[in-house]
C-alpha cells in the first residue's frame, strides 16, 4: 500500500483521474474525469449512502419511498435490485480503469512481467484487506475467521484473472475470452454434482458452487455467497469494463464513443435478460446472466456519466464524488472498520430523540459528512492511499 502526498492546490484543478494516452507522445492527454466521479458515486452508496435514503424512507412513509428504499437492500436470492449492481459496478470501473492503466504503462515502456506482478501483489494485499475488513482477521481467532468471504476477495480474483487476459489479448479476444468464461461457468453450475442434491439445482445451500466452496474452505466456510466456481463470473465482471475502456481509447470522436457505450450497455443488458429465461439473474451465485444484467446496467450509468461530464463538460456538479473516489480503498476500509455513526453522534446525539422518525436519516447524513470532510481533506492536502 501507497500514501502519495504532493503539494496541495485548488480541488477543482486535481481531479484524481484516469488519463487517456493519446496517441502521438507530443499531444497532450484528455482527462477522464468521469471515470473517477462515477467511481465516488458508487462508493458513496457503500459508505452510508444507502443509509440515507432507508432513513428518509422511514421519516417519510409511503408506498413510493418504500419502494425506493427496497432498491437499497439486497435481493434474498434470485431478482435484482440497484444496490446488487453496486459490487459489479465499482468491478466494472476497475476494468475500464484497467485497460487505460496497462496502455499508459506499455507506452512507458513497462513489460508484462512488471505490470503482471505489480497485479499480483495488490491481489493479494486486497486479499489481506478483505479478510480485516469483513473476515474478522482482527479478531486473532481461528474460531470467528473467515479469510474468503469479502467483496475484495472477488474484486481481487477478477482483477487478477482480467489483467493477465488484458496483457496478452486485443479487444476482441477479450471478448471471446469473456464469453467462454460465461459458459464455462455456467457449464459448470449444471454438470457438477452435489452430493444428496444432484445436478443444476440453484438453491442457496445447493448449488455447485456452494458446494465447491464448503470443499476449498472446510470449517472457514460461511455465508452464501460463492467464490472459487465464480471466478470466471468475477473476471468476466472486471473484462467487461475493460472492453469498455479499450473502446474509450480508441481513436473515435467523443460523441460516437459516448453512443457505443450506450449501444454496448444496452446489448449486454439485453443479452442478460435472454439468457436469464434459462439461467436466473442470482447476484450471491454471481451467475452469468446477472454478469450481463449487471454489466449492461453498469456500461450504461459509464456512459451517462462520460456524456455529461466529457461530452457535454459539465464538470463541476461531479467534484463532491471525485472526492469520494479519489479515495475509494481507503474509505471503504474506513467504513468498514468503524461506524462513523459513532463520531457523527457526538454533535447530533442529543438531537436525534428531538427530530422523531427522522433521526436515522439525520443520523446517516451526519456520518457521511463527516466521512466526505475527512476525505476532502486527504484531497486538498494530495495525499492518496493507492495499491
Amino acid at each position: 500500500m501507497e500514501i502519495i502526498a504532493t503539494e496541495a492546490r485548488s480541488p477543482l484543478t486535481m481531479q484524481q483521474t484516469e488519463t487517456i494516452p493519446s496517441t502521438p507522445p507530443s499531444v497532450p492527454s484528455p482527462r477522464l474525469l468521469s471515470l473517477d466521479g462515477l467511481r465516488g458515486f458508487d462508493m458513496l452508496w457503500i459508505i452510508g449512502g444507502q443509509n440515507i435514503v432507508r432513513g428518509l424512507a422511514k421519516a417519510l412513509p409511503g408506498k413510493f419511498s418504500a419502494a425506493v428504499a427496497r432498491q437499497f437492500e439486497h435481493v434474498p436470492w434470485q431478482g435484482l435490485h440497484l444496490f446488487d449492481v453496486i459490487w459489479t459496478l465499482f468491478m466494472f470501473i476497475v476494468g475500464v480503469s484497467l485497460s487505460i492503466s496497462i496502455r499508459n504503462r506499455k507506452q512507458r515502456g513497462e513489460s508484462d512481467g512488471r505490470i503482471l506482478g505489480h497485479a499480483l501483489k495488490r491481489a493479494l494485499i486486497m486479499f489481506v484487506l478483505g479478510m480485516a475488513a469483513q473476515g474478522n482477521l482482527l479478531d486473532f481467532s481461528l474460531v470467528t475467521l473467515h479469510p474468503f468471504y469479502s467483496v475484495l476477495h472477488g474484486i481481487a480474483a477478477g482483477y487478477l484473472i482480467a489483467t493477465i487476459v488484458t496483457l496478452k489479448l486485443r479487444a476482441r479476444g477479450q471478448a471471446v475470452v469473456t464469453g467462454i468464461f460465461l459458459i464455462v461457468y455456467w457449464i459448470l453450475l449444471l454438470v457438477i454434482p452435489v452430493p444428496g442434491v444432484g445436478r443444476g439445482v440453484l438453491t442457496p445451500t445447493g448449488n455447485a458452487a456452494f458446494y465447491i466452496d464448503t470443499l476449498v474452505q472446510g470449517g472457514f466456510h460461511f455465508g452464501e455467497n460463492t467464490w472459487f466456481l465464480s471466478y470466471p463470473g468475477f473476471a468476466s465482471s472486471v473484462l467487461l469494463g475493460v472492453l469498455a475502456g479499450e473502446l474509450l481509447l480508441s481513436a473515435r470522436s467523443q460523441k460516437f464513443k459516448c453512443a457505443l457505450l450506450f449501444a454496448y450497455g444496452a446489448g449486454l443488458l439485453g443479452l442478460g435478460l435472454l439468457w436469464s429465461l434459462w439461467l436466473p439473474v442470482i447476484k450471491l451465485l454471481w451467475t452469468s446472466s446477472f454478469v450481463l444484467v449487471a454489466g449492461g446496467l453498469s456500461c450504461l450509468m459509464m456512459a451517462i456519466f462520460y456524456l455529461i461530464v466529457d461530452v457535454a463538460g459539465y464538470r463541476k456538479w461531479v467534484f463532491p464524488f471525485s472526492v469520494i473516489g479519489a479515495n475509494a480503498l481507503a474509505v471503504y476500509m474506513a467504513t468498514e472498520l468503524y461506524d462513523f455513526r459513532q463520531i457523527g453522534n457526538i454533535f447530533v446525539g442529543h438531537l436525534l430523540p428531538r427530530v422523531g422518525r427522522w433521526d436515522d436519516a439525520l443520523a446517516s447524513s451526519v456520518a457521511v459528512l463527516i466521512i466526505w470532510l475527512l476525505l476532502y481533506w486527504m484531497y486538498r492536502t494530495r495525499t492518496f492511499i493507492k495499491l
